[in-house]
């Protein structure tokens, strides 16, 4: 039998929802909307296509949003000099910086550079380390939106084996963290699979739920899932002849797993959907 389709886009609607209520409660009682500001660097289409669907998203719920676009040349100096504006700026609550950037600037000296409030990513190493320390102050989005994906589909992680395939800053390691925290949707045994990791598949056989964020096409296949077990696509790649294609070779493995989320439709717009919960609540801490 084929596997439960985890739907995103269906939950991060009804999650829009909810966020939408919170911020005309949180506007009505405080004269305050929360605002988010992007920046995009370049011309990367697919960069373009996700700043423009987080910005429809910010309409959507009643969030100001503003865009600030760049040419691929700007310099790290002028880059920084404008997250300091966005830092300073009141009506700005949380400050989007689309990665990845062109290869002369310093990716981590312009994560770092986003002040801790207002880094509604959750990438930046204050509030990472929080998540570290038990104490976290915003989720990373994606992973965020994983935790979210399980536990409104009523998939228990209590215990469970959880193997996440990429140790990345911004999906293998916060989610590592979350699943590994006490309470709802969490209380997991992780196991973090990396490029110097010797048998990945060997791995993946012994997961309850498998996690793919690596950036390479159709790379978990069937013969690397155990049958029954849950798969998370986070990839987006694109593929020869156009469209997309995620991480996991979703037609096979559909007939081996238990619920697999679809790309498009999975993944991606839960950690929109975050995004948004994380600038309501930046907001909160600012001017509530």
């Amino acid at each position: 039998m084929a596997a439960v389709l985890l739907d995103g886009k269906q939950l991060a609607q009804t999650m829009q929802a909810e966020i939408a209520a919170e911020v005309e409660a949180f506007a009505r009682s405080t004269g305050v909307r929360p605002g988010l500001a992007a920046v995009l660097v370049g011309e990367d289409p697919a960069s373009q296509t996700y700043v423009r669907n987080k910005r429809r998203a910010c309409e959507r719920v009643g969030i100001d949003s503003w865009l600030h676009e760049l040419p691929a040349s700007v310099s790290q100096n002028e880059l920084q000099a404008l997250l300091m504006r966005l830092n300073e700026a009141p009506a700005v609550h949380g400050i989007l910086v689309q990665l990845p950037l062109p290869p002369h600037l310093d990716e981590a000296v312009i994560v770092d550079a986003v002040r801790p409030l207002k880094d509604v990513d959750g990438f930046g190493p204050e509030n990472l380390g929080l998540l570290a320390a038990g104490r976290p102050r915003y989720l990373a989005c994606t992973p965020a939106g994983i935790q979210q994906l399980l536990v409104r589909n009523g998939i228990d992680v209590r215990g469970a084996h959880v193997v996440i395939v990429g140790r990345s800053n911004i999906v293998g390691k916060p989610l590592a963290l979350i699943l590994t925290r006490k309470g709802p949707g969490a209380d997991a045994t992780v196991t973090v699979c990396h490029s110097r990791t010797r048998d990945v598949g060997a791995l993946t056989r012994l997961a309850d739920v498998v996690v793919v964020a690596i950036g390479q096409a159709r790379f978990l296949r069937a013969d690397m899932v155990r049958a029954g077990a849950v798969v998370m696509d986070v990839g987006t790649n694109r593929v020869p002849g156009g469209g997309w294609a995620g991480d996991v070779d979703f037609t096979a493995v559909r007939e081996v797993a238990s619920a697999i989320t679809p790309v498009p439709g999975g993944v991606g717009p839960m950690t929109i959907a975050m995004l948004l919960e994380n600038t309501l609540k930046a907001c909160e801490a600012l001017d509530g």
